[in-house]
């Protein structure tokens, strides 16, 4: 009788070391690209909600701390596991320190909102805020109408106005996403038209930018019911949305559009059709044509007329760009391209790099990647809306 326990109490020992291992390897992809579509989606909250998987890793390691060598096995895995998935943080808090003082240099501005730090640990368990929009139709073509969310600035009298484009590889997603960043901007004092514009592969290039530009009508013909300070426009997209706004702000040659924010965006289309993504994540070169209107062999010249870079020149209005080094749907070197060349022409930007995150780290709004881009933000408008 004595002695039946003893298996049990193995197979708890299997157990807590097969945890740990599983643990670990969901950590690798705080610092490794993840090399599949689902292992992407959680790539994004095991770096972003990093915290929650530390502490279980803590818990796992707390639970058998005997020198037996199944136990002493998952302990030290579980050591490691922790060790990574804390290193986001410590990374952040790298980010932060230096984010600070360069984006400042870069964009001088009046005291940031609430004299907040770019990254806390506090903040990772706050709630985010919530201001209701209302729906308004912007444009109607033929075969379809068009309609934004419109956030109202709690900061009374005529206010600058964002306009949010949502990602989706140019064929899916609303104007829905990611809305608490939507709400924030607002009680700092700015308007946002989040926009729904035509999807690929009915719509092609540059269906979109048309779009933003009848936005810009839309919202300049009702400003004064909308109380917007029509010299103060910022285009804000992520990933193909980011894209479209990169594209807008710098062909639209509008005196209105005073800023563009890149979060992770394609902005070499020609250079991106070339290095296609992980067929298992993405077929990137099957996106891109649906949204160009062919392959590069078919359609090269409408490739360079969809490539920010490419018009990329002095008159570009400043430039954020956000970007993960562990993307694995956008190249992080579309980021780095477009540095080196805004750097050429002497056009005022910053990029902020984020070296643990991956494509849509924003979608966790308060994690490391979400209070540092968040932060950049509202440094970029405090700037360019002075």
């Amino acid at each position: 009788m004595v002695g039946k326990p003893l298996p049990f109490s193995k197979n708890r020992r299997m157990t807590r070391l097969i945890i740990a291992i599983i643990l670990l390897l969901m950590a690798l992809l705080t610092v490794l690209r993840a090399p599949e579509f689902h292992l992407w989606m959680l790539a994004i909250i095991v770096s972003e909600f990093c915290w929650v998987f530390a502490l279980i890793a803590l818990i796992t390691f707390a639970t058998g701390l005997t020198p037996r060598l199944l136990q002493l096995a998952g302990s030290i895995i579980c050591v490691l596991a922790f060790l990574l998935y804390v290193s986001p943080i410590m990374r952040a808090y790298i980010v932060s320190d230096s984010l600070k003082i360069d984006i400042e240099k870069a964009f001088p501005a009046d005291k940031n909102i609430d004299d907040a730090e770019p990254f806390s640990l506090s903040k990772l368990f706050k709630s985010t805020p919530h201001v209701d929009h209302q729906t308004l139709n912007y444009a109607t073509y033929t075969d379809t109408a068009l309609t934004l969310d419109f956030y109202q600035s709690k900061i009374k009298g005529d206010r600058p106005c964002v306009i949010v484009v949502h990602g989706g590889s140019w064929s899916g997603g609303d104007n829905k996403q990611l809305p608490d960043l939507n709400s924030l901007l607002a009680e700092k004092g700015y308007h946002v038209a989040a926009i729904n514009y035509r999807l690929a592969p009915k719509w092609k290039s540059p269906a979109p930018v048309e779009d933003i530009a009848n936005c810009l009508k839309h919202l300049c013909h009702h400003a004064a019911e909308l109380h917007l300070d029509t010299a103060k426009f910022i285009l804000l997209g992520r990933s193909a949305g980011a894209q479209i706004a990169l594209l807008a702000a710098y062909t639209l040659k509008s005196k209105n559009i005073v800023g563009v924010i890149d979060f992770y965006g394609p902005a070499d289309m020609v250079w991106g059709y070339s290095i296609p993504s992980n067929p298992l994540i993405m077929d990137s070169r099957a996106v891109m044509a649906d949204y160009v209107g062919g392959t590069y062999a078919q359609v090269p010249e409408k490739f360079k007329a969809s490539s920010p870079l490419i018009f990329a020149g002095h008159q570009v209005p400043p430039t954020l760009i956000i970007h993960g080094e562990n993307d694995v749907l956008v190249a992080y070197d579309h980021s780095r391209r477009l540095n080196e060349k805004l750097q050429q022409l002497g056009v005022a930007h910053y990029w902020l790099r984020l070296p643990w995150a991956t494509h849509g780290f924003d979608y966790v709004f308060n994690g490391p990647g979400g209070q540092l881009s968040t932060y950049a933000v509202l440094h970029f408008l405090n700037s360019i809306t002075r």
